[in-house]
């Protein structure tokens, strides 16, 4: 892929780890089936690199947009909940949004769409100085260093074994659940290759000709915030796949990207949003999200009260959101293929038994000594309260 021609945001400046420490913030109240929305500003109000953005305020600051900016809106939004003085809000400049598009105040509407709407909204707000951009450099914005990542798609004609190479920018991955009882299996049949033959063969550059080829998707370049639907609900009819589908607290990556070869890619559960109801239609959204404190709630609206990671593992998961280990920013890239850039859908399940049966992730050696030790002092201070939390009963903390 062909570097950047601008840099929007230096990298550097991300910042995965909480810079402050705080039990969780308000809850937001239900203004008319808005469960969906209010399921997914939490979500994304516990996003540690995003949150430490919009917290510092620095979007604001510099912003010159005219009019309507879901940047500044998410900023104003998410300082108003972290930083209540109250265990309730309104979404009120979010709702406001809503009649912009086409949701409508009042009806129930679909978590996955608005979660797409809302990111999209602040990758526009962020390219909204710039014009005439390569692909690449769109990809600088702090919202796609973030939540994005390219996939590659490779096409292998089975005549003379050429390759070709091809890249989508994604920002959310949809998997297929129908026939997965895990997110292991349903990766696994993400990247499977795929036949291509009959009506759907490739033409074939250097056969110079139609012919038979193996498709198959990687995931070529990492981001920092992995979020997975699981595609609960049929496109025709909106019927609901309510089977539990099992995920884990900690997802290696690495067996899903362009290059295999490597230590693990680790990623770590900080959110996951759940749907109730058996359609689309109806139902109800609440979620659960690890805050900067290191402790579980689950975020039901107007009410935040604490749960343990048993609790949360047992959903009936829609949405799950992952980051990435501290020190494994860098992600995978294939730099010996050559391919052409395209502008849409990772993590192999895996957990290791810790102390108390707990699942423990095995850090590789190319992680550093520093984000090891990190690592093993967050366990050992907020651990234990998890700990605690978790061998007594669900303690509330606070009501709505």
């Amino acid at each position: 892929m062909a570097p950047p021609q601008r840099i929007l945001f230096p990298p550097e400046k991300i910042c995965m780890d909480w810079q402050q420490r705080q039990r969780a913030g308000a809850g937001l109240y239900n203004l008319g089936n808005t469960c969906f929305l209010n399921s997914v500003l939490q979500c994304l109000t516990y996003t540690p690199p995003l949150a430490n953005y919009l917290l510092s305020r620095e979007h604001s600051q510099s912003c010159r947009q005219q009019g309507f900016c879901m940047m500044c809106i998410m900023e104003a939004h998410v300082n108003k909940v972290l930083r209540a003085s109250v265990r309730v809000i309104q979404p009120s400049a979010v709702i406001t949004v809503l009649t912009r598009e086409h949701f409508q105040l009042g009806m129930q509407e679909d978590a996955h769409e608005f979660l797409r709407y809302t990111v999209d909204a602040m990758q526009r707000a962020c390219l909204s100085r710039s014009s005439d951009l390569d692909i690449s450099s769109q990809a600088t914005t702090i919202v796609h260093q973030i939540f994005g990542g390219f996939l590659r798609s490779r096409v292998t004609c089975l005549s003379c074994r050429a390759v070709s190479d091809s890249y989508e920018a994604f920002l959310d991955v949809p998997l297929h659940i129908k026939a997965a009882s895990s997110v292991t299996a349903a990766l696994q049949d993400f990247v499977k290759p795929e036949q291509l033959d009959g009506k759907n063969c490739f033409k074939c550059s250097k056969c110079d000709k139609m012919v038979a080829a193996s498709k198959r998707f990687t995931v070529h370049r990492a981001p920092k915030v992995l979020t997975v639907c699981l595609k609960r609900f049929e496109d025709f009819t909106g019927r609901k796949i309510s089977k539990l589908v099992e995920y884990p607290e900690y997802l290696d990556l690495r067996p899903y990207t362009s290059q295999t070869a490597g230590e693990p890619l680790l990623y770590t559960l900080y959110a996951v949003l759940v749907h109730s109801g058996g359609s689309c239609h109806a139902g109800h959204y609440f979620c659960y999200t690890k805050a900067s404190n290191g402790l579980w709630y689950e975020m039901n609206d107007a009410s935040v009260d604490g749960r343990g990671i048993d609790t949360v593992l047992r959903q009936q998961a829609y949405l799950l959101f992952y980051d990435v280990a501290v020190g494994m920013e860098d992600s995978p890239e294939d730099s010996n293929s050559s391919a052409t850039a395209s502008t849409s859908q990772l993590s192999w399940a895996g957990t290791w038994e810790g102390s108390a049966g707990r699942p423990w992730p095995i850090w590789p050696g190319r992680l550093s000594i520093a984000s090891y030790v990190g690592f093993c002092l967050h366990r050992f201070f907020c651990g234990c309260e998890e700990e605690e939390e978790e061998d007594g009963k669900e303690s509330k903390f606070s009501t709505s």
